[in-house]
């Protein structure tokens, strides 16, 4: 007889019991079995859903965003399928096309979570896409605490999620569309200037080095 509130699931023929509701990402992190993610946040509803790197293939379903949908009972996962597989490395490259790889300077040199994500995945930047056209952003250093490169940013949409659900405050936001999309703060004004309480929420959730703590000393 099944558990109150929970299901059975399989995922790369493990199979598990989890409660109902609950997200395959989170369901399979939790059983050790990894799959790749950048903008996951668990405590977030709706979930954020930005990335694309979590993708994984359901039998009778599709490729789903293993972050958005939640488990069903019998559900069957695979997260090694071809398809999504393809889809992953191809948001991967994509993300890597567009980043500014200035690794040796980067603030978070060694802890950066992007390029561990895109090593485990095993996808390099690729040299067979034009330059993406890009607006260059000067590095706000206003604030007596936190610097915001907003030229770093992967718009997984973390740190907007963070500012607003734990502290309370939404001091940037994502300004524009489609691929002009960028990280601002309200008015373009500097972050000293904004509703910035400086807790470092935003650093701590942050991937790549768009917010970091300034170095003391």
């Amino acid at each position: 007889m099944a558990e109150k509130g929970s299901v059975k699931i399989t995922i790369d023929g493990k199979k598990l019991r989890v409660e109902q509701g609950e997200k395959i990402l989170w369901a399979a992190l939790g059983a050790g079995i990894e799959i790749p993610h950048l903008c996951a946040i668990k405590e977030a509803h709706p979930a954020l859903g930005t990335c694309r790197l979590c993708l994984v293939e359901v039998e009778g379903q599709g490729v789903v965003a293993s972050c958005v949908e939640p488990v069903r009972q019998d559900m069957v996962v695979h997260t090694d399928g071809e398809r999504a597989t393809a889809l992953r490395s191809r948001a991967m490259e994509l993300m890597l096309a567009d980043h500014p790889m200035t690794c040796k300077e980067c603030h978070k040199k060694g802890r950066c979570e992007f390029l561990q994500v895109a090593l485990s995945m095993k996808v390099k930047r690729p040299k067979h896409y034009r330059p993406f056209p890009r607006e260059e952003v000067p590095v706000d250093a206003s604030h007596p605490r936190i610097i915001f490169d907003p030229n770093q940013c992967i718009r997984c949409g973390r740190c907007v999620w963070i500012c607003k659900e734990k502290a309370g405050e939404v001091p940037f936001d994502f300004i524009k569309k489609g691929y002009e999309m960028r990280l601002a703060t309200f008015m373009g004004r500097p972050l000293a200037e904004s509703s910035c309480t400086g807790c470092g929420e935003c650093v701590t959730v942050c991937p790549v080095a768009a917010l970091c703590f300034k170095e003391k000393g």
